[in-house]
């Protein structure tokens, strides 16, 4: 009897875990080699070498054309970076790191008595869906939650992020 209540109640719990939809998704294809983000279309696309594998719409900064140079610019980066870290409990559903600014960022703003400013992530959308509008983020690259959770399984730190104008 104490063992079909063991089994009855594992059932059970299974079931009950398996209603709630996670935003952590498994990704077991190709390797994302490389990101490259065009800011002029609006697209990102994740290669595998030369293989495009996804592509999305994205926003960008508020102000989108043109390098980031400062804090508070509203610009996009621009460069090759590294995806750098991943935080799954961010503001914006989840997110992943970019590695700016890198040390020809950090001398351009010093140059000009700036912070080159910092925390460019690729993201979901805001948990205030009226403060979604075109190129609304402060430079960050943004995709949907869903689009996020897919990018989130398939590129792993380290990644290449090539981001042009």
């Amino acid at each position: 009897m104490n063992v079909i209540r063991l089994i009855a109640g594992g059932l059970l719990l299974a079931a009950l875990a398996s209603c709630g939809a996670s935003k952590f998704k498994t990704y077991h294809g190709p390797e994302v080699t490389r990101i490259v983000v065009n800011k002029s279309d609006r697209r990102m696309y994740l290669l595998h070498h030369e293989q495009v594998l996804k592509a999305y719409d994205v926003d960008l900064g508020f102000a989108p054309d043109g390098h980031k140079e400062v804090e508070g610019d509203g610009r996009t980066p621009e460069g090759d970076y590294l995806i750098d870290r991943r935080n799954p409990d961010s503001s914006y559903h989840l997110s992943l790191g970019i590695s700016y600014p890198n040390e020809i960022d950090v001398s351009r703003a010093a140059a000009v008595g700036m912070s080159p400013g910092g925390d460019i992530f690729i993201h979901g959308g805001p948990r205030n869906s009226l403060t979604r509008r075109p190129d609304w983020t402060e430079g960050c690259i943004s995709v949907t939650d869903a689009e996020m959770e897919d990018i989130y399984a398939m590129v792993r730190d380290g990644t290449l992020i090539s981001i042009y104008p």
